[in-house]
């Protein structure tokens, strides 16, 4: 009874505050004493059976409220950027000196042999727990771990308490996502429900399937995901543990909240997809095995080679892969695109031996179905773009129709072969007109062509013939090069037709002979000037 009395003024001894904010340096003597008194109580509850009597309760739940329940400091970074642990520090708690006493003493309170739920839920009631939830936005990480498996202790030893813990859990989730985006918690409080998750009993309540539905899916949206990802996904997975007919949803659900610009997110889901998929039963695979692999596909499409290199490492997960096996008819044609066009275009070479391995367990399945996608993939190629793959050499690669490249299909040019067409010179843009004198329009400057005869379009007029007219050779000057004019060259001279008059037919000199060209000046030469009459 004596002891029971000095327990009793050691808990109220401890209800005494100190100052270690403004004032750190005050008090120390008292706060010492505090310490030391807190102290005590640990080692005297650890060490000790029957002293946790009835009278202990009221004023042991009174010290840890009067110490721990405060109003928590504003924020060091509402604003910012997500606090990252790697690189973040966190902000320490000052008082913590005498709080983790105070925190080590509850739990061992709560542990102690002697507890009895039914004497100690009068005091640990709904506005208790409330109080003890709020504390989980504290910044100290060390206070928040202690907070933790304070409330796993409550909610294992209050059943009348566990609803409420997990509707008020569930509020501070929906203020979290719909409304402030910031909470220091939301770790600890999931590994919490990652612990009750695993206690399910079978078949699992409408009331814990909407939970997995409407918060812990919509979670995944939050711009602070890396905080709290792997006890996320280890909710996730035990929910599907519990009962696989939720695959489905959930899936559906993370490929709704697939981020589209944040690239190490990606890589999370990408992780977390693949836990899920170690867990799921063959016949829930086939529900969602299309839009799935959809998704893959972009995946590994993604100029992030680590994003790429992620989806690529499903291929290394046996179990994955007997799936895959299973149902290749669907997924091979959805994933061979994406697959065979990267393996040569993207710019990672790591990503390239890493598609081959896919591309070679693939041809393994089935080989037939390989060789009709390999098929399809370049007809459909070849009928949306006529142009070769640039990674691509149609003069190398056996499986490129060189049909296809533009510098050799005269299908590319309507009407123009480069390499048939006398009329063209080779070395001539194929993007202008071969028979035009580049720079020169006939049909606005006679005057600027030498070579035009005024009023005649060489491409409209019947008369001519681009294959052997040497106006429109845009290989050959007449004014510079006497040697290289056709109309020098008997065999070249084209017949004067019955149409054509005087003035526009040259002279024709049966004695000229080709030794005799290169002593002509066509510049000089009126038999050579298209523009000069011959003299009578």
């Amino acid at each position: 009874m004596e002891r029971e009395e000095l327990f009793v003024q050691k808990l109220r001894q401890c209800c005494v505050l100190f100052d270690f904010v403004s004032d750190p340096l005050s008090d120390l003597k008292y706060k010492e004493v505090k310490r030391a008194g807190l102290n005590e109580m640990v080692e005297y509850i650890t060490h000790n059976s029957d002293v946790v009597t009835e009278s202990i309760y009221p004023e042991a739940v009174l010290m840890f409220s009067v110490n721990l329940f405060r109003t928590l400091p504003p924020s060091s970074n509402p604003t910012g950027a997500e606090f990252d642990p790697e690189e973040d520090e966190p902000t320490l708690e000052a008082a913590w000196p005498h709080l983790q006493l105070v925190y080590e003493f509850f739990l061992r309170f709560l542990e102690s042999p002697d507890f009895q739920p039914n004497i100690a839920k009068k005091y640990i009631d709904q506005k208790f727990v409330m109080s003890l939830l709020e504390l989980f936005d504290s910044e100290d990480p060390r206070e928040r771990d202690f907070l933790k498996t304070i409330l796993h202790r409550i909610y294992g030893k209050f059943l009348g308490l566990r609803a409420y813990i997990r509707r008020q859990i569930n509020n501070i989730f929906y203020r979290f996502i719909y409304e402030t985006e910031h909470h220091n918690g939301i770790a600890e409080l999931l590994e919490i429900l990652g612990s009750i998750i695993n206690g399910f009993a079978l078949p699992l309540k409408e009331e814990h399937k909407m939970f997995l539905i409407r918060v812990l899916l919509p979670l995944h949206k939050v711009k602070s995901l890396s905080v709290y990802h792997p006890q996320l996904a280890y909710c996730v997975v035990q929910f599907l543990e519990k009962d696989s007919s939720l695959t489905e949803p959930v899936i559906m659900g993370l490929l709704k909240f697939w981020p589209k610009t944040h690239s190490p997110k990606e890589v999370m889901f990408l992780n977390e997809l693949e836990e899920i998929l170690d867990v799921i039963e063959p016949s829930e695979f086939v529900k969602v095995q299309e839009p799935l692999f959809r998704q893959l596909a972009k995946c590994v499409s993604s100029p992030h080679f680590q994003v790429a290199e992620r989806a690529l490492y499903y291929w290394n997960n046996e179990y994955i892969m007997s799936l895959i096996s299973d149902n290749a008819t669907k997924i091979l044609p959805i994933m061979f695109p994406a697959l065979y066009k990267n393996s040569k275009s993207h710019w990672n070479k790591t990503i390239h031996g890493l598609i081959y391995n896919a591309l070679k367990l693939f041809m393994e399945m089935n080989q037939k179905l390989f060789d009709d996608c390999t098929q399809q993939y370049k007809a459909e190629k070849q009928k949306t773009d006529p142009r070769t793959d640039p990674g691509t050499d149609p003069r190398t690669d056996p499986r490129t129709d060189p049909g296809t490249d533009p510098r050799t299909d005269p299908g590319t040019d309507p009407g123009t072969d480069p390499r048939t067409d006398p009329g063209t010179d080779p070395g001539t843009d194929p993007r202008t007109d071969p028979r035009t004198d580049p720079g020169t329009d006939p049909r606005t400057d006679p005057r600027t062509d030498p070579r035009t005869d005024p009023g005649t379009d060489p491409r409209t007029d019947p008369r001519t013939d681009p294959r052997t007219d040497p106006r429109t050779d845009p290989g050959t000057d007449p004014r510079t090069d006497p040697r290289t004019d056709p109309r020098t060259d008997p065999e070249q001279t084209p017949e004067p037709t019955p149409e054509q008059t005087p003035e526009q037919t040259p002279e024709l000199t049966p004695e000229l002979t080709p030794e005799q060209t290169p002593e002509t000046d066509p510049r000089t030469d009126p038999r050579t000037d298209p523009r000069t009459k011959p003299e009578d």
